[in-house]
């Protein structure tokens, strides 16, 4: 029998902050609109803790069920791995994390004041669509993530979505050319966290089939691909800053920039495979600090 310790291993609570740094980020763009609402972050905060959560449960069931999770995994221990959480439990999470996604989803719609129209429709495809994209990532028969496309799901649906698509549903405005570069900043660093977890788990995941970027890269081009992701997310974020029209207080997340490049150079001196791993709550950690950072300078600025 699982033990509520057990599923809030499998729930990896440590990646919450990576998935709430968009959500921050979408509330920045639309504080600095003068439309932030509380409600409107409050629920897209717990979609998209429901959407993360959902994740992780396909994560640690699918890769138990195509072989990734085994005695040779460098990572954590996963719960259907370990035996702690059943296959057929673990199934059953999925499904009834998928339900309570979908229904924060659609509550979300109805109080940004989305009705059933073409954009209502368009919204409500997205967000089957990120529930799809949570579950088929290592789940199913055909899994993408098996494929190398998870930096592009990751960067698609943490950057551009995430940000630009909560930032949508506060006042309902298209978002602006300048509003992209957060996005992107926020899709690179996003697509790093799990590039780190790819290169972590390199060696493993070939043997399992499981063919990422850092398999197909090789250990030495997915150092100089990690490198690319962080840098331009920092590019991205420094644009938006000098071309925004903001106060003092748009020096403040330019404060976690440090960390990055700290973070750069210790991947790139990294010899073995399991030291990469620290360095992934690291990234995830900076980068929520960034994105709070910018929400605490929107707030000041306006």
């Amino acid at each position: 029998m699982p033990t509520i310790a057990h599923w809030l291993s499998a729930a990896r609570l440590r990646t919450l902050p990576l998935a709430l740094s968009s959500i921050l980020c979408g509330a920045t763009l639309a504080s600095f609109r003068d439309a932030l609402r509380w409600d409107v972050l409050v629920l897209t905060a717990l979609t998209t803790i429901l959407l993360q959560v959902l994740s992780n449960f396909a994560n640690d069931y699918g890769d138990s069920q195509h072989g990734a999770d085994n005695a040779d995994r460098i990572g954590p221990s996963r719960a259907v791995q370990a035996g702690n959480i059943t296959a057929a439990e673990m199934k059953k999470a999925v499904i009834i994390t998928a339900i309570l996604a979908f229904i924060s989803g659609c509550s979300l719609l109805y109080i940004s004041g989305l009705h059933l129209d073409l954009q209502g429709f368009f919204f409500l495809v997205l967000g089957i669509a990120a529930i799809a994209a949570a579950i088929r990532y290592t789940a199913g028969k055909d899994p993408y993530g098996y494929k190398g496309l998870g930096d592009f799901f990751v960067f698609l649906f943490f950057g551009l979505v995430g940000v630009l698509g909560s930032s949508f549903l506060y006042d309902l405005a298209m978002p602006s050319a300048l509003e992209v570069l957060p996005a992107i900043c926020i899709g690179a660093w996003s697509a790093g966290v799990l590039n780190l977890n790819n290169m972590r788990d390199r060696v493993p995941d070939e043997a399992a089939g499981k063919i990422t970027l850092a398999v197909r890269f090789g250990a030495v081009n997915a150092k100089k691909y990690h490198q690319a992701l962080i840098l331009t997310g920092i590019c991205s974020l420094l644009l938006f800053v000098l071309f925004h029209e903001l106060s003092w207080t748009s020096l403040l997340p330019l404060l976690s920039f440090p960390l990055f490049l700290k973070h750069i150079n210790k991947v790139r001196l990294t010899t073995e495979d399991k030291a990469l791993d620290p360095e992934l709550k690291k990234l995830a950690l900076s980068t929520f600090l960034m994105s709070l950072l910018l929400f605490v300078a929107a707030l000041l600025a306006t």
